[in-house]
């Protein structure tokens, strides 16, 4: 795929010879630019939208610099995904470093402003404490991160969340600020950025957050002028101007822009007061109103054949920093903060409060450098280490003991699992191996080549197939012992697929060989009649496979084969750009996508016994939702968090749930529950029936904070306990039915 090109404003970020590829992301655009790097929307391998960061050519030699990229990537993952985007992957050891997080469509606070004026007392009610959630969540795990404003504050549909990291910093940070060099953008640093940058804590958000509402509530800062030296001075020494701010917010706005970090609340704190603000207060979603050539709001309506609404992903505003001088993104770090310190200052007395303090200072003569805004997020909250092999204190039910093993291979990379037997059967850093599922013992292993995305090993024809697709041999390994039954040459191929007993495995002229699991023999081997590549889906339970291919003209065609003779059992052309999702009760789901946003805006049921379609409606188009299927009911997991419930009988959404998890695994349905894995190793159970959390287990993320896995195991469930593993290298079991002893 051939990158766009914009031709707009920040046409900068295009240089000459850009690559296609960055890691093993497809760039398709450039979403803005700054002065350290540029910020491209790309696809990964699955088709999920991404925004990657790549830094300019130049300071990728920079020592200096290369420390403080792997800082931002560390930093960013420290902090929950409910309140950021998710780094999915990065690489900053790379000849041009780079990191990936998830796209969250959504403009930037300073675009919904620019395009509609100042936000309306209710949504800035609500802006502030999203953005007070967010400052929690990023200050208990000791992050500060010191450039707050308006372009680095998203409006997703399902509240504001914080972006770029590039300049934060962990407590236990060793990188440090050189003298007469600053990081930051005036009107929203605090003014100990400016009087003792080394001294700057979670306090310094608090005032960014502070000035961030001002700007919100007027369209301009507390402290405004052309020159940045001029607002410097008046965030020292000034009253801030809070004229247009709402009465009963402004008393809490000019507290956050208190000069002493001491006499400014705590995130906490202005939660507790915002609930008190007005009896109006509501805690719903923050979707603020857009023009209609903007990023518009529909509700989806009834059960119909035409699309639903949704929010329209527009690209934000992730660039709107620009260089200042010739110290451009100079080191500001201060000394790290000790675990004592990084907690949030004490409450405040309201007569301890001091404004205009009229200390002098000497302002830096340096000029102000500004790094470049971007989707720099984090992954869910990092947890500790894992506990011993086969051991977990937490809980004992019904007989059941919850066991953990550490990683087979020595690798801090995630395992894939599937189960067959009483015996789980993992691959795992050019290994697969077998555990069994009651205690956790290591039964076998055996190697074979690393494969980057490769599938978990399953059981075809009663024999083991490691799913590793760049490996040049197929083998057939014996359950009990791990010892290869067959091996054959693996021919070049472009797809790998097991369907039931048979491995089908697709070339790039179009033509399939089907290969017995049972034996290794070629079962048949042709082309499927006017079907170019095929590109073959599966469900569990369902004995046939199915290959899906869209036209222009805005249809899907869908052909069912039957794996063990190729033989075409049904062909159907559906209306719409459609993804196969699941199969239950011999229906097909599909996942409609709007081919102007790219995002899910419907679910569709098709009967191939009767012909008939169904479609139901999203009443929000979702970016990249995960989907489990369970009888007639759709589980869809959204990047952004949010879980819901479609009842396609019915035609209505049963319940919806903002998990927290932004970016996670397929749900998996069993015994009245879901179950998912987010991606610092949390399993997670939800309530099939309302949609609550029912529990989860602790992080388990790993030691290599500057390594993100791109890959998010799906829980197997068997027998009712569940069976999940971690970026930390580890599988673990837990009994499905008390997650709250989790």
């Amino acid at each position: 795929m051939t990158p766009q090109r914009n031709t707009g404003a920040g046409a900068e970020a295009e240089l000459p010879g850009l690559p296609e590829y960055t890691g093993p992301y497809v760039l398709e655009s450039c979403l803005g630019s700054g002065g350290m790097g540029v910020v491209h929307l790309a696809r990964s391998t699955s088709g999920m939208r991404v925004a990657v960061k790549v830094v300019h050519a130049e300071f990728a030699k920079d020592p200096e610099f290369r420390g403080r990229f792997r800082q931002e990537v560390a930093a960013a993952r420290r902090v929950s995904g409910a309140f950021t985007a998710p780094v999915v992957d990065a690489d900053p050891e790379a000849e041009r470093p780079w990191m990936a997080t998830l796209f969250i469509p959504g403009p930037t606070l300073s675009d919904r402003v620019k395009r509609n004026g100042p936000l309306a007392p209710g949504e800035l009610r609500r802006l502030m404490a999203g953005l007070a959630e967010a400052l929690r969540d990023i200050h208990r795990v000791g992050v500060v991160h010191r450039d707050l404003k308006p372009s680095n504050v998203l409006l997703a549909e399902d509240g504001p969340k914080v972006i770029d990291f590039g300049i934060s910093r962990p407590k236990d940070s060793e990188l440090r600020t050189e003298t007469g060099k600053l990081i930051g953008t005036p009107p929203f640093m605090a003014p100990e950025q400016f009087r003792r940058p080394r001294e700057v804590g979670p306090a310094a958000d608090v005032f960014a957050l502070g000035s961030v509402m001002v700007h919100a509530a007027t369209g301009r800062g507390p402290f405004d002028s052309d020159s940045p030296y001029v607002v410097a001075y008046q965030v020292v020494h000034h009253e801030p101007e809070l004229t247009g701010v709402p009465e009963n917010l402004a008393p809490l706005v000019l507290r956050c822009l208190a000069k002493e970090p001491e006499d400014r609340p705590t995130p906490d704190e202005l939660m507790r007061e915002l609930r008190s603000v007005a009896a109006s207060y509501d805690t719903q979603a923050f979707i603020p109103a857009q023009r209609p050539e903007g990023d518009s709001v529909s509700v989806g309506g009834p059960v119909s054949d035409t699309g639903g609404g949704g929010v329209a992903g527009g690209a934000s505003d992730l660039a709107d920093a620009t260089d200042a001088g010739d110290s451009a993104d100079a080191d500001d770090s201060a000394d790290a903060k000790s675990p004592t310190d990084v907690a949030e200052p004490a409450r405040p007395s309201a007569g301890r409060l001091r404004h205009g303090v009229s200390r002098r200072v000497a302002l830096v003569a340096a000029t102000l450098g500004l790094v470049v805004g971007g989707v720099f997020a984090s992954v869910e909250l990092a947890g500790g280490a894992a506990s011993s092999p086969n051991t977990n204190p937490r809980a004992t039910v019904a007989g059941f003991a919850a066991w953990e093993v550490k990683s087979v291979s020595g690798a801090a990379s995630v395992p894939r699992c599937s189960y067959g037997s009483g015996t789980l059967f993992c691959a795992q850093s050019g290994l697969v191996f077998a555990l069994d599922a009651s205690d956790g013992a290591l039964l076998w292993k055996h190697s074979v080549r690393k494969a980057y995305g490769s599938a978990p090993p399953v059981l075809a024809g009663g024999l083991v197939q490691p799913m590793a697709d760049q490996e040049r041999q197929l083998q057939g390994l014996d359950p009990r012992t791990g010892t290869p039954r067959w091996t054959r040459d693996m021919p070049a191929h472009v797809g790998l697929r097991v369907v039931g007993d048979t491995v089908l495995l697709t070339a790039a002229d179009g033509t399939v060989t089907a290969v017995a699991g049972a034996s290794g023999a070629t079962e048949w081997h042709r082309a499927l009649p006017g079907r170019g590549t095929p590109a073959f889906s599966s469900f569990a339970g369902d004995p046939l496979a199915y290959a899906t291919s869209t036209s222009d003209a805005g249809s899907t065609k869908v052909t069912a084969v039957d794996p063990g003779t190729g033989s075409v059992r049904w062909d159907a052309r559906l209306s719409g750009t459609l993804t196969p999702a699941g199969s239950s009760g011999g229906r097909l789901y599909f996942l409609s996508v709007d081919k102007g946003s790219g995002f899910t805006d419907a679910v569709v049921r098709y009967d191939p016994a009767s012909g008939a379609t169904r479609r139901v409606p999203l009443p929000v188009e979702r970016a990249d939702p995960v989907v489990g299927v369970h009888g007639d009911v759709v589980h869809l997991l959204a990047t952004g968090g949010s879980l819901e419930a479609l009842d396609m009988g019915a035609g209505e959404r049963l319940w919806h749930l903002e998990t927290g998890v932004t970016r996670g695994s397929a749900p998996v349905t069993a015994g009245g529950r879901l179950y998912l894995t987010a991606p610092d190793g949390r399993l997670l159970a939800v309530d099939a029936r309302d949609g609550s959390l029912l529990g989860q287990t602790p992080p388990r993320l790993g030691a290599n904070s500057d390594q993100v896995s791109g890959y998010l195991p799906v829980p197997v469930v068997a027998d009712g306990h569940v069976y999940a593993t971690a970026p930390d290298g580890s599988v673990f079991a837990v009994d499905g039915r008390d997650p709250a002893r989790w």
